[in-house]
C-alpha cells in the first residue's frame, strides 16, 4: 500500500498549521516555504481539507488558515481520508470492510485483506494531529 503526495504533503502541512497556529490565520505561503511545498499545490489540499471541515480560511489582515476543531479532536485518518477520497487500501474491499468483487465468494484472501484494512484505519484513527506536534 502506498500512500500518495497528496497524503505526505497534507499532513506536513496539518501539522505545520497546528504548530504555527495563533490568534492569526498560518498563510499557505508561509507554510509553502517552511515545508518546501508548492503554494499551488497546497491551494488544492486545503481546499480539500476546509471540504471535510479539518481547516477554515480567514480573509483579511489577521486572516490565514486555522484548525477547525483543536488538535487533540482531529486525526491522522480523518486528514488522510480527506485527501485521498477515502482510506481502501484494497479495491475489492471498501472503507466500511464490505467486499464487492465478483470472485468474493471464493476469494481466499478476503480475510487478511479484511485484517490488514482494519489494523491500518485503526492505527490512523487513534494517532491524532496533536501526538505529532
Amino acid at each position: 500500500m502506498r500512500f500518495s503526495t497528496r497524503s505526505t504533503y497534507g499532513l506536513r502541512a496539518v501539522i505545520n498549521l497546528a504548530m504555527n497556529q495563533g490568534p492569526e490565520g498560518v498563510s499557505l505561503k508561509t507554510i509553502a516555504e517552511e515545508e518546501e511545498i508548492s503554494k499551488k499545490y497546497l491551494e488544492q489540499l486545503f481546499s480539500k481539507l476546509k471540504k471535510a471541515g479539518l481547516v477554515q480560511a480567514e480573509k483579511g489582515a489577521r486572516g490565514g488558515y486555522f484548525l477547525d476543531r483543536p488538535a487533540t479532536k482531529i486525526s491522522v485518518f480523518e486528514v488522510l481520508g480527506a485527501l485521498e477520497g477515502g482510506l481502501a487500501p484494497f479495491h475489492c474491499v471498501n472503507e466500511k470492510g464490505t467486499v464487492y468483487c465478483k470472485a468474493e465468494c471464493r476469494c481466499r484472501a478476503i480475510p487478511v485483506l479484511i485484517k490488514v484494512q482494519e489494523a491500518v484505519n485503526k492505527t490512523l484513527k487513534s494517532v491524532k494531529i496533536s501526538d505529532l506536534i
